[in-house]
């Protein structure tokens, strides 16, 4: 019994070794098949890189419309500010609504871009008049028309200013 037990103990070996001898693929074809596999791997990456980029920057692109659309409403409202009322809780209101309207821009990182004082950038201005002021520099701006707004180095509206000398 225990020779029977040795030869099929053997026999179970033995197949063993040749299936593993069957699976066993040869260096060529494994490195072929790693070859693959990193190329494929580096490429999946590269399109997760790309897709995000696309992602932020379509983001980016319907933010910045959204805004451009909003932004004539909010002149509106800072030029009803500058007009003289007898009621000043009216005064307030708009006051606050402004406040609101800014601090939601802020919070998608939307910011004026400084103009009077400033240098004339035709990135970031649109001069619409020049004046002859000795007071001030050349190319310094004098007088902002309308406010110019951004979003990070995006340009959503420009500045429309007046440029002295």
């Amino acid at each position: 019994m225990s020779e029977e037990k040795n030869k099929q103990e053997e026999e179970v070996e033995n197949k063993n070794e040749e299936k593993e001898q069957k699976e066993m693929v040869p260096k060529q074809d494994y490195d072929e098949l790693d070859d693959r596999y990193k190329r494929i791997l580096a490429e999946f990456e590269n399109f997760k890189k790309r897709n995000g980029k696309e992602r932020d920057s379509l983001y980016s692109s319907i933010l910045s419309d959204v805004v451009e659309v909003i932004l004539p409403i909010l002149d509106n409202l800072e030029n009803a500010l500058k007009i003289e009322t007898q009621d000043e809780e009216y005064k307030k209101g708009i006051e606050l609504v402004v406040k609101q309207f800014k601090d939601v821009l802020a919070s998608k990182g939307v910011q004026e871009i400084k103009t009077v004082g400033e240098t004339f950038d035709p990135e970031l201005h649109e001069a619409v008049s020049s004046i002859q002021d000795e007071n001030l520099g050349e190319k310094e701006i004098a007088q902002e028309y309308r406010k110019g707004y951004k979003i990070g180095n995006r340009v959503i509206r420009h500045s429309m200013v007046v440029v002295a000398n």
